[in-house]
């Protein structure tokens, strides 16, 4: 096999921030593979196939990527963010736990800049003590482990950075979030809203989550939930070093 599949986050929105071992990546690849959205995101060129697919076809995404890569192409597999983050990563090699004759592929998962990273730089500090990340979504996973899960992060004192809180397909599903954070004693925690970070459209909202709303969020949305101690200092918000 002369082929070769990459994985590459393409980070938040900015290509400042998408990283050069990504951009040489992109550069040498005969084949971008990904949802549409994010194809988008590559500039075409000559030598250069684009296959851009829907957001819930993502075995189905990986697997051409896999056949692809056998076939002798250089494919790179782009997400947003990192695609090791609720992204792409995994399902490649959840595709490729089911293809044995691919396992021999050269295969390489190039990190991004995801976006609770993104949005807490842009904010301040405030993963900067223990944190966790919980993707609200259902589509994948039920929604009583959702709530398990962020009810036990909500007692270990954890901050909490939410992916896809809210959708057209979701519109109830973050108000109960909230609901739940509040009956785990949450209500005075800061919110951190940060929308479309690193874009020109990107807006940062703070507030005290027993006063957050759940049209405050969207699928282009990053929640950051601070843990007790998380406090404000002028306009920035930060996780004090020291748990006492």
């Amino acid at each position: 096999m002369t082929g070769s599949l990459t994985i590459a986050g393409l980070g938040p929105g900015d290509e400042a921030l998408i990283t050069p071992e990504v951009s040489a990546a992109l550069a040498r690849a005969t084949d971008i593979v990904g949802y549409a959205p994010y194809v988008a995101r590559v500039q075409p060129r000559d030598g250069l196939t684009l296959h851009p697919s829907d957001n819930r076809v993502e075995l189905q995404r990986a697997g051409e990527a896999l056949r692809l890569a056998s076939e002798g192409r250089d494919v790179v597999v782009v997400s947003s963010g990192d695609p090791g983050v609720f992204a792409m990563a995994s399902a490649v090699f959840e595709a490729l736990e089911d293809a044995p004759e691919w396992r021999d592929l050269p295969i390489r998962v190039l990190p991004g800049v995801t976006a609770m990273l993104a949005a807490a730089a842009a904010c301040g500090a405030p993963l900067g003590h223990d944190f966790c990340a919980i993707n609200l979504s259902d589509n994948l996973k039920p929604w009583p482990v959702i709530e398990k899960r962020l009810r036990l992060a909500a007692e270990a004192d954890f901050a909490i950075a939410m992916y896809n809180p809210r959708s057209a397909s979701r519109p109830d599903g973050f108000g109960r979030v909230l609901e739940i954070l509040r009956e785990a004693g949450c209500g005075e925690r800061i919110v951190v809203f940060a929308r479309a970070v690193s874009t020109p459209e990107q807006r940062i909202e703070m507030v005290e989550l027993r006063e957050a709303r759940p049209e405050m969020a969207d699928m282009r949305t990053l929640v950051i939930v601070g843990n007790s101690a998380t406090r404000r200092v002028g306009r920035w918000v930060y996780a004090p070093r020291q748990v006492r």
